[in-house]
Protein backbone atom coordinates (compact mmCIF):
# COMPACT_ATOMS: atom_id res chain seq x y z
CA UNK A 1 0.00 0.00 0.00
CA UNK A 2 2.65 2.30 0.63
CA UNK A 3 4.27 1.39 -2.12
CA UNK A 4 1.71 2.25 -4.25
CA UNK A 5 0.62 5.66 -2.52
CA UNK A 6 4.69 6.91 -2.66
CA UNK A 7 4.22 5.54 -6.88
CA UNK A 8 0.78 8.11 -7.45
CA UNK A 9 2.80 10.58 -5.80
CA UNK A 10 5.64 10.02 -7.85
CA UNK A 11 3.04 10.16 -10.91
CA UNK A 12 1.69 13.39 -10.21
CA UNK A 13 4.79 15.16 -9.67
CA UNK A 14 6.08 14.17 -12.87
CA UNK A 15 2.48 15.55 -14.27
CA UNK A 16 3.35 18.76 -12.37
CA UNK A 17 6.89 18.74 -14.24
CA UNK A 18 5.59 18.08 -17.49
CA UNK A 19 3.34 21.16 -17.23
CA UNK A 20 6.37 22.94 -16.26
CA UNK A 21 5.21 23.35 -12.25
CA UNK A 22 7.54 22.75 -9.77
CA UNK A 23 5.23 23.23 -6.43
CA UNK A 24 2.37 22.17 -4.27
CA UNK A 25 0.52 22.28 -1.73
CA UNK A 26 -0.05 18.87 1.07
CA UNK A 27 -4.15 19.83 0.64
CA UNK A 28 -3.80 19.72 -3.49
CA UNK A 29 -1.65 16.73 -3.41
CA UNK A 30 -4.11 14.78 -0.94
CA UNK A 31 -7.01 16.13 -3.34
CA UNK A 32 -5.68 14.56 -6.43
CA UNK A 33 -4.94 11.57 -5.36
CA UNK A 34 -7.86 10.71 -2.49
CA UNK A 35 -5.93 10.39 0.33
CA UNK A 36 -5.95 11.23 3.74
CA UNK A 37 -3.13 13.46 5.12
CA UNK A 38 -1.19 10.81 6.74
CA UNK A 39 -1.05 8.41 3.99
CA UNK A 40 0.01 11.64 2.09
CA UNK A 41 3.03 12.19 4.54
CA UNK A 42 4.22 8.57 4.74
CA UNK A 43 4.42 9.17 0.79
CA UNK A 44 6.01 12.82 0.52
CA UNK A 45 8.68 11.78 3.33
CA UNK A 46 9.58 8.70 1.28
CA UNK A 47 10.43 10.99 -1.63
CA UNK A 48 12.26 13.45 0.27
CA UNK A 49 14.98 10.73 1.33
CA UNK A 50 15.09 9.89 -2.34
CA UNK A 51 15.74 14.10 -2.82
CA UNK A 52 12.50 13.89 -5.49
CA UNK A 53 10.97 16.20 -3.36
CA UNK A 54 11.84 18.79 -1.21
CA UNK A 55 9.69 20.98 1.61
CA UNK A 56 11.00 24.03 2.93
CA UNK A 57 7.83 25.04 4.78
CA UNK A 58 5.10 23.24 6.11
CA UNK A 59 2.12 22.46 3.79
CA UNK A 60 4.22 23.27 0.72
CA UNK A 61 6.46 21.24 -1.81
CA UNK A 62 8.92 22.01 -4.59
CA UNK A 63 9.57 19.10 -6.90
CA UNK A 64 13.19 18.05 -7.67
CA UNK A 65 13.66 17.47 -11.12
CA UNK A 66 15.98 14.51 -12.01
CA UNK A 67 18.44 16.74 -13.66
CA UNK A 68 18.97 18.49 -9.89
CA UNK A 69 18.52 15.31 -8.08
CA UNK A 70 22.61 16.08 -7.29
CA UNK A 71 21.60 19.57 -5.90
CA UNK A 72 18.40 18.50 -3.34
CA UNK A 73 16.52 20.96 -5.65
CA UNK A 74 15.89 23.23 -8.01
CA UNK A 75 17.38 26.74 -8.22
CA UNK A 76 15.34 29.41 -5.61
CA UNK A 77 14.10 31.65 -8.49
CA UNK A 78 12.08 28.47 -9.54
CA UNK A 79 9.58 28.57 -6.56
CA UNK A 80 10.73 32.03 -4.53
CA UNK A 81 7.56 33.99 -5.83
CA UNK A 82 4.79 30.77 -4.73
CA UNK A 83 6.59 29.91 -1.80
CA UNK A 84 6.01 33.91 -0.54
CA UNK A 85 2.66 33.32 -1.88
CA UNK A 86 2.31 30.63 0.11
CA UNK A 87 3.58 32.46 3.34
CA UNK A 88 1.31 35.34 2.50
CA UNK A 89 3.99 37.59 2.68
CA UNK A 90 5.15 40.64 0.33
CA UNK A 91 8.90 40.35 -0.87
CA UNK A 92 11.54 40.78 -2.96
CA UNK A 93 14.81 39.22 -4.07
CA UNK A 94 17.48 41.73 -2.53
CA UNK A 95 21.37 42.95 -1.51
CA UNK A 96 23.98 40.79 -3.65
CA UNK A 97 21.55 38.39 -5.11
CA UNK A 98 19.91 41.33 -6.98
CA UNK A 99 22.92 42.84 -7.12
CA UNK A 100 24.03 39.95 -9.15
CA UNK A 101 20.92 39.83 -11.46
CA UNK A 102 21.59 43.17 -12.39
CA UNK A 103 24.86 42.37 -13.54
CA UNK A 104 27.30 42.58 -10.55
CA UNK A 105 29.27 40.07 -10.88
CA UNK A 106 32.39 40.37 -8.58
CA UNK A 107 31.93 37.97 -6.22
CA UNK A 108 30.19 34.59 -6.36
CA UNK A 109 26.89 35.01 -4.14
CA UNK A 110 26.56 32.02 -1.18
CA UNK A 111 23.13 32.99 -0.48
CA UNK A 112 19.87 33.48 -1.97
CA UNK A 113 18.89 36.88 -0.09
CA UNK A 114 15.12 37.92 0.23
CA UNK A 115 13.96 40.39 1.88
CA UNK A 116 10.32 40.22 3.63
CA UNK A 117 8.01 42.02 5.49
CA UNK A 118 8.28 39.51 8.21
CA UNK A 119 10.75 37.76 10.15
CA UNK A 120 11.08 34.50 8.57
CA UNK A 121 13.79 31.82 9.11
CA UNK A 122 16.12 30.54 6.56
CA UNK A 123 16.16 27.59 4.66
CA UNK A 124 18.25 24.99 3.83
CA UNK A 125 17.00 23.86 0.04
CA UNK A 126 19.75 21.03 -1.15
CA UNK A 127 22.74 22.94 -1.95
CA UNK A 128 21.05 26.22 -1.64
CA UNK A 129 20.60 28.58 1.37
CA UNK A 130 17.75 30.87 1.42
CA UNK A 131 18.30 33.92 3.93
CA UNK A 132 15.60 36.42 4.99
CA UNK A 133 16.15 40.04 5.97
CA UNK A 134 13.43 42.00 7.58
CA UNK A 135 11.58 45.19 6.30
CA UNK A 136 8.81 46.33 8.02
CA UNK A 137 8.31 49.71 5.40
CA UNK A 138 7.72 47.13 2.59
CA UNK A 139 4.89 49.60 0.96
CA UNK A 140 6.96 52.60 1.22
CA UNK A 141 9.18 50.92 -2.02
CA UNK A 142 7.12 48.82 -4.28
CA UNK A 143 7.74 51.16 -7.05
CA UNK A 144 11.41 49.86 -6.67
CA UNK A 145 10.78 46.51 -6.96
CA UNK A 146 10.45 44.71 -10.27
CA UNK A 147 9.69 41.42 -11.73
CA UNK A 148 12.22 39.39 -13.66
CA UNK A 149 11.53 36.27 -15.51
CA UNK A 150 12.18 32.77 -14.39
CA UNK A 151 12.02 29.68 -16.06
CA UNK A 152 8.94 28.63 -14.47
CA UNK A 153 7.25 32.25 -14.31
CA UNK A 154 8.39 35.33 -12.35
CA UNK A 155 10.29 36.41 -9.50
CA UNK A 156 10.63 39.78 -7.43
CA UNK A 157 13.78 41.77 -7.35
CA UNK A 158 15.39 45.26 -6.16
CA UNK A 159 15.66 47.62 -8.40
CA UNK A 160 19.44 48.70 -9.02
CA UNK A 161 18.52 51.80 -6.69
CA UNK A 162 16.72 49.92 -4.27
CA UNK A 163 19.96 47.50 -4.20
CA UNK A 164 22.26 50.06 -3.48
CA UNK A 165 20.39 51.52 -0.51
CA UNK A 166 19.78 48.20 0.58
CA UNK A 167 23.51 47.18 0.74
CA UNK A 168 24.45 50.06 3.01
CA UNK A 169 21.31 49.33 4.49
CA UNK A 170 22.21 45.31 5.91
CA UNK A 171 25.77 45.90 5.72
CA UNK A 172 26.13 42.53 7.32
CA UNK A 173 24.46 40.93 4.44
CA UNK A 174 26.78 42.06 1.88
CA UNK A 175 30.19 41.19 3.22
CA UNK A 176 31.35 44.90 4.56
CA UNK A 177 31.98 48.00 3.21
CA UNK A 178 34.82 46.72 0.75
CA UNK A 179 32.37 44.38 -0.89
CA UNK A 180 30.10 46.89 -1.11
CA UNK A 181 32.20 49.44 -2.49
CA UNK A 182 33.49 46.54 -5.09
CA UNK A 183 29.63 45.54 -6.18
CA UNK A 184 28.98 49.16 -6.85
CA UNK A 185 31.13 49.10 -8.86
CA UNK A 186 29.34 47.35 -11.29
CA UNK A 187 25.50 48.67 -10.07
CA UNK A 188 25.91 52.09 -9.93
CA UNK A 189 26.20 52.92 -14.04
CA UNK A 190 22.28 51.32 -13.77
CA UNK A 191 20.93 53.49 -10.93
CA UNK A 192 17.85 55.82 -11.60
CA UNK A 193 19.22 59.09 -9.82
CA UNK A 194 15.12 59.93 -9.75
CA UNK A 195 14.34 56.66 -8.39
CA UNK A 196 17.20 56.58 -6.13
CA UNK A 197 16.27 60.32 -4.75
CA UNK A 198 12.71 58.76 -3.76
CA UNK A 199 13.04 55.93 -2.05
CA UNK A 200 15.65 57.72 -0.34
CA UNK A 201 13.00 59.89 1.81
CA UNK A 202 12.70 56.31 3.62
CA UNK A 203 15.90 54.95 4.43
CA UNK A 204 17.70 56.56 7.25
CA UNK A 205 19.97 59.04 6.95
CA UNK A 206 22.98 57.33 8.02
CA UNK A 207 22.31 54.68 4.91
CA UNK A 208 21.20 57.77 2.70
CA UNK A 209 24.92 59.63 3.49
CA UNK A 210 27.26 56.46 3.26
CA UNK A 211 25.64 55.37 -0.37
CA UNK A 212 26.13 58.78 -1.30
CA UNK A 213 29.68 59.46 -0.25
CA UNK A 214 30.24 55.80 -1.96
CA UNK A 215 28.90 56.77 -5.19
CA UNK A 216 30.91 59.87 -5.38
CA UNK A 217 34.06 58.26 -4.07
CA UNK A 218 33.60 55.90 -7.20
CA UNK A 219 32.93 58.71 -9.69
CA UNK A 220 29.42 58.33 -9.98
CA UNK A 221 28.36 61.71 -7.27
CA UNK A 222 26.02 62.66 -10.38
CA UNK A 223 23.55 60.16 -9.65
CA UNK A 224 23.30 60.42 -6.08
CA UNK A 225 22.83 64.75 -6.23
CA UNK A 226 18.99 64.21 -6.52
CA UNK A 227 19.25 61.86 -3.11
CA UNK A 228 21.24 64.48 -1.70
CA UNK A 229 19.12 67.05 -2.18
CA UNK A 230 16.02 65.20 -0.80
CA UNK A 231 17.92 64.52 1.64
CA UNK A 232 18.39 68.33 2.76
CA UNK A 233 14.39 68.72 2.36
CA UNK A 234 14.73 66.31 5.15
CA UNK A 235 16.54 68.69 7.00
CA UNK A 236 20.18 67.49 6.32
CA UNK A 237 22.03 64.72 8.52
CA UNK A 238 24.49 64.62 11.83
CA UNK A 239 27.84 62.76 11.21
CA UNK A 240 27.77 59.76 10.90
CA UNK A 241 30.83 56.83 10.37
CA UNK A 242 31.79 54.83 6.81
CA UNK A 243 32.24 51.84 8.56
CA UNK A 244 30.44 51.33 12.13
CA UNK A 245 32.81 48.72 12.51
CA UNK A 246 35.25 50.73 12.70
CA UNK A 247 34.90 52.61 15.88
CA UNK A 248 33.13 49.42 17.74
CA UNK A 249 36.00 50.01 20.09
CA UNK A 250 36.60 52.99 20.35
CA UNK A 251 40.65 52.52 22.35
CA UNK A 252 41.55 51.05 18.74
CA UNK A 253 39.94 53.25 16.29
CA UNK A 254 41.90 54.34 13.73
CA UNK A 255 41.93 58.78 13.38
CA UNK A 256 39.61 59.35 10.10
CA UNK A 257 41.74 59.78 6.62
CA UNK A 258 38.52 62.21 5.40
CA UNK A 259 35.79 64.11 6.76
CA UNK A 260 33.57 64.78 4.05
CA UNK A 261 31.81 67.48 4.53
CA UNK A 262 29.43 67.13 1.44
CA UNK A 263 27.50 63.97 3.08
CA UNK A 264 28.74 64.41 6.36
CA UNK A 265 30.69 61.31 6.17
CA UNK A 266 33.95 60.02 8.57
CA UNK A 267 35.72 58.21 6.80
CA UNK A 268 38.43 56.26 8.55
CA UNK A 269 39.92 53.99 6.05
CA UNK A 270 38.58 54.32 2.03
CA UNK A 271 36.98 51.10 1.30
CA UNK A 272 38.96 49.01 -1.01
CA UNK A 273 37.73 47.60 -4.54
CA UNK A 274 38.20 44.19 -6.11
CA UNK A 275 39.09 44.64 -9.68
Amino acid sequence: MVHDQRSALSAHIAGLLSTGRVVFTSKEAEQALGVGRGAFLDAAERLQRRNALLSPRQGFYVAVPPQFASWGAPPPPWYIDALMRHEQQPYYVGLLKAAELHGATHQAVMEFQVVAAKRLPKIRAGRNLIVFYYRKDMAAVTAAIEDRKTDTGTMKISSPALTALDLLRYPQAAGGIDNIATVLTDLAGKIDPVQLAAISRVAERAVVQRLGHLLGYLGHGDRAEPMRVALLARGGAAWTELDRRATRDPDFAPEPQERDERWRVIVRRAPEVDE
